[in-house]
């Protein structure tokens, strides 16, 4: 009996600490949205289309679309790395250098990444 206690207590914790992990990542992931719309900040739509948000408006076609990103690019820190100074992999690249010119904090750009790797 105290063994099924034990493993159903278990459960119970782990599940919440899933929760717990899950809401944090949607927390993260909607200040990367505030960031991303933050025209003092990631401004991301100044270049960006969003088309998986029909509320944001403001869209620029001079960089591509964020959609589909985790598909189109698995590996969360090549995006990180894009998104805190897209010059190392482009040099010619029109994107600010976010991190490099500390636009945007190491937690800001986490989020930011956070946010499209969910589009």
């Amino acid at each position: 009996m105290r063994i099924k206690i034990t493993v159903l207590l278990s459960l119970v914790v782990s599940l919440g600490l899933a929760s717990l992990n899950a809401a944090a990542a949607d927390s993260e992931a909607n200040a990367g949205l505030k960031l991303a719309l933050d025209k003092n900040k990631g401004n991301c739509v100044a270049c960006h289309a969003i088309p998986s948000d029909p509320k944001i408006e403001a869209a620029g076609n001079i960089g591509p679309p964020l959609a589909g990103i985790k598909e189109r690019f698995p590996d969360r820190a090549k995006v990180r790395a894009q998104i805190w100074d897209a010059t190392v992999a482009n040099p010619e690249s029109v994107m600010p250098p976010f991190g490099r010119n500390k636009v945007l904090t190491e937690q800001e750009i986490d989020q930011v990444t956070d946010y499209v790797m969910g589009l």
